[in-house]
């Protein structure tokens, strides 16, 4: 390892005053380190006056010292190398501490922004169909139930906090459908029954159960998937024309 000052930082939101890491295994934790080399776990015991983290190379007069976080913070300095190894094969980097790295972290700001600013963009452009259709689909609110204004905020509102989710859901090739399927449900055309494990049709002359719902899956993407099928096909299309015309009375 190039020898030189490295500042360790908590991650996932941790900010304490102060934060103790493991430093040794314990009967009742272990902290080992995967050999895969070797196909052997060995274990780790930080300890100052060692010039290795791993216990087997160590001798007997071991001075164990505490790993503590202050304010999120472990500044360890190039003089102090064995720490330095013993955070770089600690099992917990990069779950509950990490090395920061100032031009990966820039890096990963610019990709973040530009996602952002990419839904953004998206959302900004989007017709009133395509936000009723998010509306339905990810909302699960009638869009009538909103002004244009309120709807546009609150998309650009979505885009803003979750772009890597607006773009994938923008990205869904069954979005249309899904909004349409939300639409027959909301205006009566289909209904769910006991507990949305069933799907029945509600027209006039057919209150028939069109498909049951199978135990774990999400009830809309499977009406999705059968109105796909060549199955649906015909009935998808069939309640469709249903929509237009009440729309149109």
């Amino acid at each position: 390892m190039k020898s030189e000052s490295k500042t360790y930082k908590l991650i996932n939101g941790l900010s304490p005053l102060t934060y103790t890491i493991r430093s040794r295994s314990s009967a009742s934790r272990s902290l080992l380190w995967y050999d895969e080399a070797n196909n052997v776990n060995r274990p780790l015991r930080y300890a100052r006056n060692q010039k290795s983290p791993f216990e087997d190379e160590q001798d007997g007069n071991a001075i164990l010292e505490p790993i503590m976080f202050e304010d999120g913070l472990l500044h360890v300095p190039k003089d102090n190398p064995v720490l330095q190894m013993f955070l770089h094969y600690h099992p917990d980097r990069g779950v509950i501490f990490d090395l920061v790295d100032t031009e990966r972290d820039a890096q990963k700001e610019i990709e973040d922004l530009n996602v952002e600013v990419d839904a953004l963009i998206k959302a900004k452009s989007l017709t009133i169909n395509e936000m009723e259709s998010i509306a339905r689909v990810v909302f699960n609110i009638d869009p009538d139930n909103l002004t244009s204004t309120e709807l546009k905020r609150d998309i650009l509102l979505y885009a803003k906090e979750s772009p890597a989710e607006f773009l994938e859901v923008m990205s869904d090739s069954t979005l249309s459908m899904q909004s349409t399927i939300h639409s027959f449900f909301s205006t009566g055309l289909l209904a769910f029954r006991k507990n949305k494990t069933e799907v029945f049709f509600n027209l006039k002359n057919n209150k028939s159960k069109m498909i049951n719902i199978p135990f774990g899956q999400d009830p809309y993407d499977t009406v999705v998937r059968y109105f796909q099928a060549e199955e649906g096909r015909d009935k998808f299309v069939m309640l469709q024309k249903l929509a237009e015309d009440e729309s149109g009375n």
